[in-house]
């Protein structure tokens, strides 16, 4: 088999199971270890995978933006769930922000239903797949084009922002961290982020598990700057008491 073939092959295999092991593919491909260490170093770099201890899982890097292509395949069930759940926070005639992650495109969709909401987002993505929603008034920010995001950014977006108060400024993240707190990979990100929190009554962190305990480059806030979290499994119990601690609520699947 050819370096190339195998490497597709492991990339499928990322993206069906999320996450694969060194060891056990050297034995499936009768190759070293070095050898598949090689091809998910090249993975890694092309923006598919993150390198783990012992192997690989699908995208989710703390420290890297991934491409939307990319981000709007991953973890796409627990964006789901998440997505459903936010949905039930949000009723007819409220102004919300979203921010321009992977979740906020999955809320977008599932709020379709809604009745004369406004929505402001600097995601080019979102107004993309809002634009045939009847009745909302849907709001774009200006700034400049970050295109393996497909969000806008800067400060003419961080002005836009400013102007307007929402119930509910929604948003996810890279990082969630007893200690650190709520952390992105970006500073563009993390600010604009910031502007929304600053410009909202309601403060929703929509996350999926694989986020918690992780630190990425930039803070955003600590934990008592948001008023709930969205999940799509609950977080370990001290975790859950932390929260409570600091009267954050968190929301996920009782079942």
């Amino acid at each position: 088999m050819l370096a190339i073939e195998r490497k597709n092959e492991i990339l499928n295999k990322l993206r069906l199971e999320q996450r694969v092991l060194v060891s056990q593919l050297a034995a499936h491909y009768g190759v070293t270890e070095e050898t598949i260490r090689r091809d998910l170093d090249k993975l890694e770099k092309e923006g598919y995978a993150t390198k783990t201890y012992g192997g690989a899982i699908w995208g989710n890097s703390t420290k890297t933006d991934l491409s939307y292509t990319i981000r709007n395949k991953t973890n796409v069930e627990a964006k789901r769930t998440i997505a459903k759940l936010v949905c039930s926070q949000i009723v007819d005639g409220d102004h919300i922000m979203l921010d321009d992650s992977s979740t906020s495109l999955y809320i977008a969709k599932q709020l379709k239903d809604k009745k004369e909401l406004t929505v402001i987002t600097n995601s080019v993505e979102i107004v993309v797949e809002l634009s045939d929603v009847e009745g909302w008034n849907i709001l774009l920010t200006g700034g400049r084009l970050k295109r393996d995001t497909m969000a806008l950014v800067g400060s003419q977006c961080h002005q836009m922002l400013q102007n307007y108060h929402v119930d509910k400024a929604i948003m996810s993240c890279k990082g969630v961290d007893s200690v650190s707190g709520i952390t992105d990979s970006s500073e563009d990100h993390a600010s604009t982020k910031q502007t929304m929190m600053r410009g909202a009554n309601t403060r929703i962190l929509a996350v999926d598990s694989s986020k918690f305990e992780k630190v990425s480059f930039v803070k955003i806030a600590d934990l008592e700057q948001i008023d709930c979290i969205v999940t799509n499994r609950p977080p370990e119990k001290s975790f859950l008491q932390l929260l409570e601690q600091r009267q954050v609520q968190c929301i996920y699947p009782t079942e």
